[in-house]
């Protein structure tokens, strides 16, 4: 495989590290990402529910799985106790 095609996709922006007390109102709230951008969820400690409103389908979200969100993809997220979690976007789908 040429070397080109082994790049990893690097995010476009990464979200402050969220606790259970600081994950913001909009994001425990049903919300999409933007067109063309993905999000990938990090959870560093603790779990996370993670609900995709149009799949009908809800993940448990730890540090061994991340999370990928495609664009505009109606989900909400709800901390499961105490949490460390992040976001990272990307222009193109990531290599979770």
């Amino acid at each position: 495989m040429r070397p080109s095609l082994m790049t990893a996709v690097q995010p476009r922006r990464t979200s402050p590290v969220f606790d259970e007390a600081t994950l913001p109102a909009g994001l425990r709230a049903e919300h999409r990402t933007r067109p063309g951008v993905w999000g990938l969820i990090r959870v560093i400690a603790g779990e996370i529910r993670l609900t995709f409103v149009e799949r009908g389908e809800t993940l448990t979200v730890t540090s061994n799985a991340p999370a990928l969100v495609h664009p505009q993809e109606i989900h909400s997220v709800e901390p499961v106790g105490p949490i460390l979690m992040r976001i990272e976007f990307y222009d193109q789908p990531p290599q979770p």
